[in-house]
C-alpha cells in the first residue's frame, strides 16, 4: 500500500514539473522567422503605409534636483561694530524692507561717550589750529623759537588725527559726526538696511545685549537668488551657458519656474561624480525661499539625427524592430536601438542598415502579429 502511495506522489510531481517546462516554453514563445509574405488580400487588409529614415533635430531631456540658494554678496548679516542693547525692531522673518529703512534702535552708554570724545577732540583741535597759526607766523619773524612751533605743529596734527579717527567710530554706528553737537548727543542709535530685500533670520529680542561678533539680522537680496542643481559626470557635456530648464517644487509639480543657466562649475565631486550648476530664474517667485529642495528638468542640444516616427518602431521581448520592405509582398523584421524620442519620432542610433530602405509605419504591430502567430505553429 505504502509503495503505491509513493509511486503515485512520484508521477504526479513528475507531471507537475513537466507542465510548469511546457508553460515557460509556451510563455517564451520566441519568433523564430524573421521574413513574412503577405497575398494581396491580407496586404489590402494591412492597409500599411511606408517612410524612409529621415535626419530630425530630436533634443533629449535630463531631470536634476538641487536647492534654492543665495550667492554671499546677495546674503546680508547685519550686527552692531560696538555692542549695546537692542531698545527696538519690529523685524519678522519674510518681511520686506527698504534700502536705508530703520529696522532696529540700540542704545548704551558708551555711544554717548564716543560722541563726547568726539566733540571735546572737536573743541581741542579748533584751540590747536588756531595756535599753531599763530607760532607759524611769530616763527616765521624769529619771534618763536623752532621747539614751540614743532609742538604746536604736533599737538595740532595729533589731534587732527584723533577727530578723523572718532568720527569714522561715528559713522561705522550710523551717527554723522558732521552734524554731532552737544545737543544732539544720544544714547540711542539707529541700524539701517542696507538693501531692498527679505528678513532671512532673527536672531534677538527686545533688551538683549549683543557683542560686536553677534548677528541681529539675516538680510537677502532676491535679485540674484538662483537654483543650485546638482548634475551628474554623464550629462555635464551636454549643458551649455544660457541653457533653458523649467524647476519645480514637490509640493507643487504643476507650477513650472522657467530658469537658465548662467554657471557651470568645473569641479567633479569625487564621492557622488556630480558638478553644480547655478541656474538663475527669469522671474523670482516671493514663496521660493533659500534652502526649499526643487527638481528641474533640462532639455539638452538640439541636434539632427536619423529618426523614424514612433509608429514604424515595434517591441516585442524587451528589443525594438522595424520592418524593411524587400518587395510587394515581402518584409523583413529587423532589431533596431533606439535613443531619444521627441514630438512622435524616435532617434535610430544603429541606422546605417536602414538608409535608402523602405520602413513600415503604419501596420508595422500587425506584421509582428502576423510573425508571432506563424513562429508559433
Amino acid at each position: 500500500m505504502k509503495t503505491k502511495i509513493i509511486i503515485a506522489v512520484l508521477l504526479l510531481i513528475s507531471y507537475s514539473c513537466n507542465s510548469k517546462k511546457e508553460e515557460q516554453n509556451v510563455s517564451k514563445n520566441p519568433i523564430t522567422e524573421k521574413i513574412i509574405s503577405l497575398t494581396d488580400k491580407q496586404l489590402k487588409n494591412a492597409e500599411l503605409t511606408f517612410e524612409n529614415i529621415e535626419k530630425r533635430n530630436i533634443s533629449a531631456t535630463i531631470t536634476a534636483n538641487g536647492v534654492i540658494d543665495v550667492p554671499p554678496q546677495n546674503l546680508i548679516s547685519i550686527s552692531m561694530p560696538l555692542g549695546g542693547y537692542l531698545k527696538y525692531t519690529k523685524l519678522l522673518p519674510g518681511m520686506f524692507v527698504k534700502k536705508n529703512e530703520i529696522i532696529a534702535v540700540m542704545e548704551d552708554q558708551q555711544y554717548i561717550q564716543l560722541q563726547q570724545e568726539y566733540l571735546t577732540a572737536k573743541s581741542k583741535l579748533f584751540f590747536a589750529e588756531k595756535e599753531y597759526e599763530r607760532q607759524r607766523d611769530l616763527n616765521k619773524d624769529k619771534a618763536s623759537s623752532d621747539k614751540i612751533f614743532q609742538m604746536a605743529d604736533a599737538e595740532y596734527k595729533s589731534l587732527r588725527i584723533m577727530v578723523n579717527s572718532l568720527a569714522e567710530k561715528l559713522r561705522l554706528i550710523n551717527i554723522n559726526p558732521n552734524s554731532l553737537t552737544e545737543k544732539t548727543i544720544s544714547k540711542s542709535v539707529n541700524i539701517y538696511s542696507s538693501i531692498n530685500g527679505f528678513v532671512s533670520k532673527v536672531n534677538v529680542n527686545i533688551g538683549k545685549y549683543v557683542n560686536p561678533s553677534d548677528i541681529l539680522f539675516e538680510l537677502i537680496n532676491p535679485d540674484d537668488i538662483h537654483l543650485n542643481l546638482k548634475i551628474f559626470e554623464k550629462d555635464i557635456n551636454g549643458l551649455s551657458i544660457g541653457q533653458k530648464i523649467m524647476a519645480y517644487t514637490n509640493s507643487q509639480p504643476d507650477k513650472k519656474y522657467q530658469s537658465e543657466i548662467i554657471l557651470i562649475s568645473k569641479d567633479i565631486s569625487s564621492e557622488e561624480h556630480s558638478a553644480q550648476v547655478h541656474c538663475h530664474f527669469n522671474n523670482y517667485d516671493k514663496t521660493l525661499l533659500p534652502g526649499m529642495y526643487m527638481n528641474a528638468t533640462i532639455e539638452l542640444k538640439r541636434e539632427p539625427v536619423q529618426t523614424l516616427s514612433n509608429d514604424a518602431i515595434v517591441t516585442y521581448e524587451g528589443i525594438d524592430y522595424v520592418f524593411i520592405k524587400k518587395d510587394n509582398h515581402t518584409f523583413e523584421m529587423a532589431s533596431v536601438k533606439a535613443g531619444k524620442n521627441e514630438n512622435g519620432f524616435t532617434e535610430i542610433i544603429n541606422a546605417e542598415k536602414l538608409l535608402n530602405r523602405k520602413i513600415v509605419s503604419k501596420g508595422a504591430y500587425t506584421l509582428l502579429m502576423q510573425l508571432k502567430n506563424k513562429s508559433e505553429e
